[in-house]
């Protein structure tokens, strides 16, 4: 019998993993390996490191995540998603803040996991979802344009979006022609194979193909080898950041961002996964393997490992029949480091830029991004709240005040939808109890509670519970479509109850279910304050004759 952390390698082994089936998994590596190669590079790029930085996340991460991981399909590597984060941290820690930041990440994953919190982090709001993507792809785009036009800066490039545009728009005059040529032609190469030949790896041709063109006819455009060097034929012998306790408390911010943008992004590539091969992954087993990822790459020089979409996409779409795909992917990764590195010294930034900047177009899910403006007021606010957070402060505000809008709006709705009925209205339909004796009876207010009567709802419940102008000589509450009851619920409730005492008037309470039930008796609702009956024809009964003490 498997434990709730056990890894899908172990599962898929189990059920029987026959040659036929690692022969369908060579082929999906191998495919996710050709678009991961470019991909891998010029994320790293992006994100303030050079390019082998890339491939060492893909190749370690990759590994660890398909090994350990709790998906059949996850694909982990460096994310478009992540840009923006570690290019912030490199800027203001260095190589060695930014690993350490990383590795503490790791530890948090791995944590998140073990407590077996995966399945509340995909409570994440849609809109929320959508406006920190789009937020993420307008500024990776903007960061593209340095290199996608060939601009030469004065001064570094301003990290905030409104600064950095400014100073790009100041640079304007210094646009390289040649470089926006090999931009666009990576651009127009990935679009036209992808609308005609949609199984070739468009990515990697396009780039080949830039790279051959700037070569063979000595193109005037910056190169990988111009910028970098050439890359390492191999990985890193492993070794930890540099540690001090005034680092760690300097890095933990980019720590707590990294976690929370890495869980959500797994989990959600995880199910992406899920959608497409009917699979169910194991949420705490692939945070767990997240973080154990992340503290690998950050040992081997690596950065940030995430699930990643659209390589998880391609290895299901490629006919992966479990995790050793992921794992040979990375294989053939570290084959192409050991192998051919230095030919990666002829790629042009520009032909990197195009690639990125098609990859920030489709990131921004601009059919969602206008169905949830005109779906609703409430998750417009959300999504614009948490879009333009990301875009003016970071990705973290962005995502932690969407989320705090969204659960608001959320608990407002969920309390507007607490009823509160007299018995004159419920008894229209005498199957809920409210004969027409009941309900003519001056001395008795009947009411019916529906709904969640949760902190949220207290004060409207409370303010009708109140306003009852009669003085009645008994009250009795229907609570048999309340559907959950909280602590805040139950002590409005008591207050009640115990007004009414104090004017002389007796309280039932019928119909409430045992967990219902419990919250009240928790709050001191119990007899003589209260009594409970299991409809309110007894409970009518029970105050004609006087009342006496008990819970039916």
């Amino acid at each position: 019998m498997r434990t709730w952390y056990e890894p899908k390698l172990l599962t898929v082994l189990r059920e029987g993993y026959g040659l036929r089936d690692l022969r369908a998994d060579a082929i999906a590596g191998l495919t996710v390996a050709i678009v991961a190669l470019p991909l891998s590079m010029a994320i790293a790029i992006a994100s303030g490191v050079s390019p082998d930085r890339g491939l060492f996340t893909a190749i370690v991460g990759g590994f660890l995540v398909s090994l350990l991981g709790g998906s059949r399909y996850q694909i982990g590597g460096p994310a478009g998603a992540f840009i923006v984060l570690v290019a912030a941290t490199v800027q203001a820690h260095g190589l060695d803040g930014l690993l350490l930041a990383t590795m503490l990440s790791g530890l948090m994953l791995a944590t998140l996991g073990l407590i077996r919190a995966g399945t509340f982090i995909r409570y994440m709001p849609y809109p929320v979802t959508v406006g920190f993507t789009g937020g993420i792809a307008v500024i990776i785009g903007a960061s593209q344009l340095k290199d996608l036009l060939g601009l030469k800066l004065t001064g570094p490039e301003p990290g905030p979006l409104i600064p950095k545009l400014a100073a790009l728009v100041h640079a304007l005059p210094t646009a390289n022609p040649m470089a926006i040529a090999v931009a666009v032609g990576v651009i127009v190469v990935i679009l036209t194979l992808k609308r005609f030949k949609p199984l070739w790896p468009g990515m990697l041709i396009a780039v080949v193909l830039a790279s051959v063109a700037a070569w063979g006819l000595h193109l005037p455009v910056e190169t990988i080898g111009a910028r970098f060097g050439h890359l390492a034929q191999g990985l890193e012998a492993p070794r930890l950041p540099a540690l001090s306790l005034a680092k760690v408390q300097s890095v933990l911010p980019s720590a707590l961002s990294f976690t929370l943008l890495g869980a959500i992004e797994s989990l959600l590539s995880a199910v992406v996964a899920d959608s497409m091969s009917g699979r169910r992954h194991r949420p705490d087993t692939e945070l767990i393997a997240q973080g154990i990822a992340n503290i690998g790459s950050a040992l081997f020089g690596g950065i940030v490992v995430t699930g990643t979409i659209a390589r998880t996409a391609t290895n299901v779409r490629s006919g992966a029949r479990g995790p050793i795909a992921g794992m040979l992917h990375a294989g053939f990764l570290l084959a192409f480091l050991v192998v051919a590195a230095p030919l990666a010294a002829y790629i042009p930034l520009a032909a990197l830029a195009g690639l990125l900047a098609l990859v920030a177009w489709n990131m921004a899910e601009k059919h969602e991004f206008a169905t949830l403006i005109r779906a609703s007021r409430a998750d417009a606010a959300v999504l614009l709240t948490t879009f333009g957070l990301t875009l003016a402060k970071d990705l973290s505000t962005g995502i932690i005040a969407g989320f705090s809008l969204g659960a608001l709006l959320f608990i407002h709705r969920m309390a507007k939808a607490v009823d509160v009925r007299g018995g004159d209205n419920a008894g229209e339909d005498d199957s809920e109890g409210f004969g027409p004796a009941l309900t003519l009876d001056r001395d008795i207010a009947t009411l019916k509670i529906s709904g969640a009567f949760f902190f949220g709802a207290t004060a409207q419940v409370g303010a009708t519970l109140d306003a009852i102008g009669e003085r009645p000589k008994g009250y009795i509450l229907d609570l048999s479509d309340v559907q959950m009851m909280d602590s805040s619920g139950a002590a409005a409730m008591a207050s009640f109850a115990r007004n009414a005492a104090r004017r002389g008037a007796r309280v039932i309470l019928t119909g409430a279910d045992k967990p219902v039930r419990r919250a009240l008796m928790l709050q001191g609702l119990v007899p003589p304050l209260v009594r409970f009956r299991s409809d309110p024809a007894a409970a009518a009964r029970t105050l004609r004759r006087g009342g006496e003490d008990g819970v039916a």
